[in-house]
C-alpha cells in the first residue's frame, strides 16, 4: 500500500542525479553553508581563523552574503542586530579558542534579549577533544562548556554527517520561543576532510510552538474581565513574538492601561490613551502598578530594571505570561502560564470579556503628570532638549541601537520609538559596546533605511574598529557618540555613594578625525546644532559619526528611599 507522504519522499530525477554525481571539490565547510542556505539563512557574520577556513573557504562557493567585522565581540552583536530585526537566526561563523571565548559577551546579550543567534565556531581536530591537553594551538579542555551556561543549547560535531542535522537542531533551538543564541563546534579535520555527500537542498527546523495550557488562559481571562484596577507590564517578549496588535486589542478590550519595559519599547503605542509609556524607574509608576488588582505581565521576568530595582511590590493577583520557563514566578508569586507571548494574548482575546472603564486614561494622565512633574523639578533640560533632537532627526522607520550610556538611560524611559522593534539596547547583560556593531548588523538586515547608533566616548573604543567594516561594506548607519570624557554613568555612581570617583576619567582620541581617518565623514556638533547635524547625517548614504561634546545628567533615582 502506498501513501501519500510516501510520495512527496521520492526525489525527482533530477535530485537523484544531483545526489550521485555531487560536484567535486566540497568538505564539511560545503555541509555547513549548504545547510545554512537550506534553512533559510541569507547572511553570515563572523571572523576567519586557522581552524575555521574550511567554513570560511566554503564561503565563496555559495551564494550567502559575508559581513566581516574586526572583533568576534562585535561580530556576535552585529548578528544579535541582525536577527532582532529579521526574526531570524543570525549565523555566527567563528575560530577556536580565543575568537570563541571573545563572542561570550555578545552571547550573553542575546540570551538576555532572546535574540536568535547561531553560533558556529570550529574546534581542534577531533583527536584532541576529551580535554586530553594535546597542546593544539586555541585548545581548551572543554570549549563547549565555556558557552553551556550562556547559550540556549549546545551541539557538538563529529562527523561530515552529523553537520546538517546539528545545524537544523540548533537552528530550530534558536527559533523555538524563548528565542536566543546557540552554540554549534566542528572540528578542523571535520571541516577539512572531502565529502562524497549529496548537496544539502531542503532542511526541516520548523520550530515548535509553545501554546499555553487553556485551563490557565482561562483563570487569567476571567481575573482581567472583572478586575476593578488592571494594569499590564509589557515586556521584550511581545515584541520577539511580533505580539504588539494582539496586546493592544487586548488591551482596549479590556480598557487597562499598559507600560512597556526598556526591552519592550515599542510593544504598545506611545501616544495612546492607555499608554504608561516606560517610566519604570519612577516611584509614581510603581505605586501606581501596585495598586493593580490585577497585573497581567507579558513577556517579562521583572527583573531588576522592570522592578524599579527590586522596589516593586504588586498587592493585587499577578498573571505572568513567559516563554523562559525559569522566569515564571521567579520574582513575585503569580499564575504562572508558560507560553509564547502571542498565542497566549490571542487566547485572551478569544475568552476575556469587555471591560468597560472610562477612568482608565484620566489614571493614566495623571501618572503621566506626576512623573512630568518630578522630572522637571531636577533642571535637566539639557538633557531632555538632546533627546528630543534626536527623536525629531531619526526616521520614524529607522531602528536605533544605544549602548550602555547616560543617554540612553534617559531613552529608556523617555523615547518614544514610533514602532515596534525599532529600538534596542544592550539592557539585558548590560555589557559595554554594543550599539554601533549592532547598528551594522541591522543596517546589514535592512539598508532601506538608516539605523542611528548611540554611544558614550567610552563604549565607543570598545568598537572603533568596525569604522572599518561600516565602511568596507558601506552600511548606512549614523554613530552619534556622547563625549563626556569618561564612564559618565559610573562617574556619578562613585561620586554620590563615596564623594568622588576613581577609575572613570579617560584620554580619547578625536573622534572626528579618527572616523575621517578611516574615510567615514564626521562633524563635531552642539546640543543646539544635534538635530540638523543627525538629519544630514541620516539622509546622506553611508556611515558617519556625529560627535556631541556633552556631559550629561541622569535624573534622580526612585528606589533608593
Amino acid at each position: 500500500m502506498t501513501h501519500d507522504h510516501d510520495l512527496e519522499l521520492r526525489p525527482t530525477a533530477a535530485q537523484t542525479e544531483a545526489a550521485l554525481n555531487p560536484p567535486p571539490g566540497r568538505n564539511g565547510g560545503d555541509l555547513v553553508v549548504e545547510t545554512l542556505a537550506g534553512l533559510g539563512a541569507t547572511t553570515v557574520f563572523g571572523l576567519p581563523g586557522q581552524h575555521a577556513l574550511g567554513m570560511f573557504d566554503a564561503l565563496r562557493r555559495s551564494d550567502l552574503r559575508y559581513v566581516g567585522l574586526r572583533v568576534e565581540n562585535n561580530a556576535g552583536f552585529a548578528a544579535d542586530a541582525y536577527g532582532r530585526i529579521t526574526g531570524e537566526a543570525a549565523p555566527l561563523l567563528l575560530s577556536t579558542g580565543p575568537g570563541a571565548l571573545t563572542s561570550l559577551a555578545a552571547l550573553q546579550e542575546a540570551r538576555a534579549a532572546s535574540a536568535p543567534v547561531l553560533a558556529i565556531s570550529s574546534q581542534i581536530p577531533s583527536a584532541g577533544l576529551g580535554g586530553g591537553r594535546h597542546g593544539y594551538l586555541h585548545e581548551l579542555p572543554d570549549q563547549s562548556a565555556s558557552f553551556r551556561g550562556v547559550v540556549k543549547s549546545v551541539h557538538t560535531v563529529r562527523t561530515a554527517s552529523q553537520i546538517p542535522s546539528a545545524l537544523a537542531e540548533a537552528w530550530k533551538s534558536a527559533l523555538t520561543a524563548p528565542h536566543g543564541p546557540v552554540w554549534v563546534e566542528i572540528p578542523q579535520d571535520v571541516l577539512l576532510s572531502p565529502t562524497l555527500l549529496p548537496v544539502v537542498t531542503a532542511v526541516d527546523a520548523t520550530p515548535e510552538d509553545l501554546a499555553p495550557r487553556v485551563e490557565l488562559t482561562a483563570v487569567a481571562a476571567d481575573l482581567l474581565s472583572h478586575a476593578e484596577r488592571p494594569a499590564i507590564i509589557a515586556g521584550g517578549g511581545v515584541i520577539r513574538a511580533d505580539a504588539t496588535g494582539k496586546l493592544r486589542r487586548l488591551a482596549e478590550l479590556l480598557n487597562t492601561p499598559v507600560v512597556t519595559t526598556f526591552g519592550g519599547k515599542g510593544a504598545f503605542p506611545w501616544e495612546h490613551p492607555l499608554s504608561l509609556q516606560s517610566w519604570l524607574e519612577d516611584r509614581h509608576t510603581t505605586d501606581f502598578l501596585e495598586d493593580a488588582d490585577v497585573l497581567l505581565v507579558v513577556g517579562s521576568g521583572l527583573g531588576e530594571l522592570s522592578s524599579n530595582y527590586h522596589t516593586f511590590a504588586p498587592r493585587g493577583r499577578v498573571i505572568q505570561i513567559e516563554a523562559d520557563l525559569g522566569k515564571l514566578e521567579s520574582n513575585h508569586p503569580a499564575l504562572g502560564i508558560h507560553a509564547d507571548a502571542r498565542l497566549a494574548l490571542q487566547a485572551l482575546l478569544e475568552t476575556a470579556d469587555r471591560r468597560e472603564d472610562p477612568t482608565a486614561p484620566d489614571r493614566v494622565r495623571e501618572v503621566l503628570a506626576k512623573v512630568g512633574e518630578r522630572i522637571a523639578s531636577q533642571s535637566l533640560t539639557q538633557e531632555q532638549h538632546i533627546l528630543s533632537s534626536v527623536r525629531r532627526a531619526l526616521p520614524a522607520a529607522s531602528p536605533s541601537f544605544w549602548d550602555m550610556t547616560i543617554l540612553a538611560y534617559w531613552a529608556w524611559s523617555a523615547f518614544d520609538p514610533k514602532r515596534p522593534n525599532t529600538m534596542h539596547s544592550a539592557q539585558g547583560a548590560g555589557g559595554l559596546g554594543y550599539g554601533f556593531p549592532a547598528a551594522l548588523g541591522a543596517a546589514a538586515a535592512d539598508p532601506t533605511h538608516p539605523v542611528l547608533a548611540v554611544s558614550g566616548d567610552g563604549g565607543a573604543l570598545y568598537s572603533i574598529a568596525e569604522l572599518a567594516t561600516a565602511r568596507q561594506y558601506d552600511l548606512n548607519v549614523t554613530w552619534l557618540i556622547v563625549d563626556d570624557g569618561g564612564y559618565g554613568i559610573l562617574r556619578e555612581y562613585m561620586t554620590d555613594a563615596f564623594g568622588e570617583p576613581t577609575a572613570t576619567e579617560l584620554t580619547r582620541p578625536d573622534y572626528v578625525a579618527l572616523a575621517e581617518s578611516f574615510g567615514v565623514p564626521g562633524v563635531r556638533t552642539t546640543p543646539e546644532t544635534l538635530e540638523a547635524d543627525l538629519s544630514k547625517a541620516l539622509s546622506t548614504p553611508g556611515p558617519s559619526v556625529v560627535l556631541l561634546p556633552a556631559v550629561l545628567r541622569m535624573f534622580a533615582p526612585t528606589h533608593l528611599g
